[in-house]
């Protein structure tokens, strides 16, 4: 028998730094940037949110959901070398205090988004922005295969 769909607004299923995501994610739209969730821009490196803007710009946003979840994770400052701009997205109720200064601030939840800092602009070079744009449509596509067609996703290598 078949079961009834969960509405597409049904945020019960996401994590907490999953809805940061979202929510950052949506925000971004406003300024034409579109993003994508959970890329790998080199091993060992998986980042939460990365941007890409309508000048090719590439931002990254480190969702941090709580406390213990900004201490069990240092490996932030490895994705500085992978963006032009570096962010920090919290909840309302996160210490902003325990983030490091000199990246930009983020205030998001599972709706919407707002940018209290910008963070400082440190360009690509360019052949780290060609491989990173592409990495991006490549992900990018291969998650709206999955989804349109969710059999291929066991394809993929």
């Amino acid at each position: 028998m078949d079961t009834p769909a969960q509405p597409l607004d049904d945020l019960s299923r996401l994590l907490p730094g999953q809805r940061l995501q979202r929510g950052v994610s949506r925000a971004l739209r406003q300024f034409d940037f579109v993003c994508v969730e959970e890329l790998v821009p080199t091993p060992g490196l998986r980042v939460d949110v990365m941007a890409l803007g309508p000048r090719g710009e590439v931002w990254i946003v480190e969702c941090k959901s709580s406390r213990a979840d900004f201490r069990a994770d240092q490996k932030w400052q490895g994705y500085l070398d992978w963006c032009d701009r570096f962010f920090w997205a919290v909840g309302g109720e996160f210490p902003v205090e325990l983030l490091p200064e000199g990246q930009g601030l983020i205030l998001a939840d599972a709706y919407d988004a707002e940018i209290l800092r910008m963070g400082a602009e440190t360009p690509l070079a360019p052949a780290r922005r060609k491989a990173l744009v592409q990495k991006f449509a490549r992900h990018a596509a291969s998650r709206l295969q999955a989804f349109r067609d969710p059999g291929v996703a066991g394809l993929i290598v």
